[in-house]
């Protein structure tokens, strides 16, 4: 399976699984006891939830990777996580005014699970602002990789928040404590929304690649005494230019 194939297999299996989730979470599952019909969002919001903290611990360790081996691959790839996290953190925060408002009354409450997020949106929202002002590949890829390793010293206390601060936000849950029937919406949209994440993170690391490629090559003046290069990999640009 080529490159472009398997990105559009992993986009269209992940909307698959999405709608097909959703659907028996929405039409088949039993309304929850206590909240009601209000509950039925949890099967997106908890895996945009576990999905956006699987994309930013992603970025961490593609930013410890770039580094330590100056890959510019590694910085493409940190890139688009970077950036499907940020959307994911947003939209986590969007499902959860919606789901908050009519369960606590308010849109939002400075909880330790809201601030945390909230905190690490705007964190890693700085790193792809910095990302955006800084001009020099090598700078970019340098500080911006450095300001992901600090941003994210968040993340753990996003997950760990609800066990260590008194929250209003429930402590997670496991297979053992949902019922049955929640549990088949909530593994399909879970597989979905990683599935649909990864095919995104691949099609945005294949455009960031592209443009690396244009910013690394010889000036124009220097290309006719330049090696003729191979067209840019999508996924790893010339070893020669691996080291910043």
């Amino acid at each position: 399976m080529g490159a472009r194939a398997l990105r559009t297999s992993l986009i269209a299996s992940g909307l698959a699984l999405l709608g097909f989730g959703s659907y028996w979470g929405l039409a088949r599952a039993p309304a929850e006891r206590h909240m009601g019909e209000v509950q039925r969002i949890m099967y997106v919001h908890v895996p945009t939830a576990w999905v956006a903290l699987l994309c930013l611990a992603a970025a961490f360790a593609f930013a410890l990777g770039f580094l330590a081996t100056r890959r510019w691959a590694l910085d493409a790839l940190l890139e688009s996580a970077l950036e499907v996290g940020v959307v994911l953190s947003f939209l986590l925060c969007v499902q959860g005014s919606l789901w908050a408002r009519p369960t606590w009354g308010v849109w939002w409450d400075w909880d330790p699970r809201l601030t945390t997020v909230a905190v690490m949106l705007f964190a890693f929202l700085g790193v792809l602002a910095l990302r955006g002002f800084v001009e020099d590949p090598v700078r970019r890829a340098v500080w911006s990789s450095l300001a992901t390793i600090l941003a994210f010293a968040d993340v753990p206390l996003v997950y760990f928040s609800v066990r260590w601060w008194s929250s209003l936000h429930q402590v997670q849950s496991s297979p053992q404590t949902v019922d049955a029937a929640m549990v088949l919406p909530l593994r399909l949209n879970a597989i979905g929304m990683l599935l649909l994440a990864t095919g995104l993170l691949l099609v945005r690391a294949r455009l960031a690649s592209l443009r690396l490629s244009a910013e690394l090559a010889p000036p124009p003046e220097e290309r006719g005494r330049a090696a003729p290069a191979s067209a840019p990999d999508p996924l790893g640009i010339h070893a020669a230019r691996g080291h910043a």
